[in-house]
């Protein structure tokens, strides 16, 4: 039985080592490592947290894409889960401090996230309106609502997988005649 407990410790403490180190991806890490845009297209993100998506559907519209449709008295409801975990991309970043990030193919699948003082300048799911309950979001084109449990959903980034990451910047220094 002794003889089992060793190898068994250093194929934990192995296991333990190639475990990802998820990481917040703040305001003052973007500015430490002085990435740009195509710099961070090249990082991996996850969530932090659950999202979830839902909006109304008018009478008559059948256009669903991805999501799920729930009954809900009567009213038919468009629902779309993002799971705490879930990996996405940088698509764009419309200022310095505003990322869309994408975690699923096509169009404007994307969400907005951006520095938020009161959660350490972590970057969190924005909303173009938040009230005491919940958040208005633009996705794929349309209008949906999401609760305050997803205000302080971020962005976390591998860690051991950055460092990895050789960026090799040279600035140019001009030519004369």
């Amino acid at each position: 039985m002794k003889s089992l407990i060793l190898p068994a410790l250093m194929l934990l403490l192995f296991l333990s080592s190639c475990a990802p180190t998820y990481r917040p991806f703040t305001e003052n890490l973007h500015q430490s490592f002085r990435w740009s845009e195509s710099d961070l297209k090249k990082v991996q993100f996850y969530l932090s947290e659950d999202i979830i998506l839902h909006r109304e559907l008018a009478y008559g519209e059948t256009a669903i894409e991805g999501g799920k449709i729930i009954s809900e008295k009567g009213r038919r409801i468009e629902e779309i889960v993002f799971e705490e975990g879930t990996p996405g991309v940088l698509v764009f970043m419309p200022k310095e401090n505003r990322m869309a990030v994408s975690f699923e193919d096509g169009g404007d699948r994307f969400l907005m996230f951006g520095p938020n003082p009161k959660a350490n300048d972590r970057y969190v799911l924005l909303a173009s309106n938040w009230t005491k309950r919940s958040g208005q979001v633009s996705y794929n084109g349309k209008q949906y609502r999401t609760s305050t449990n997803s205000a302080f959903a971020g962005l976390l980034v591998d860690m051991d997988r950055v460092d990895r990451t050789e960026v090799k910047r040279r600035r140019a220094k001009g030519r004369t005649i």
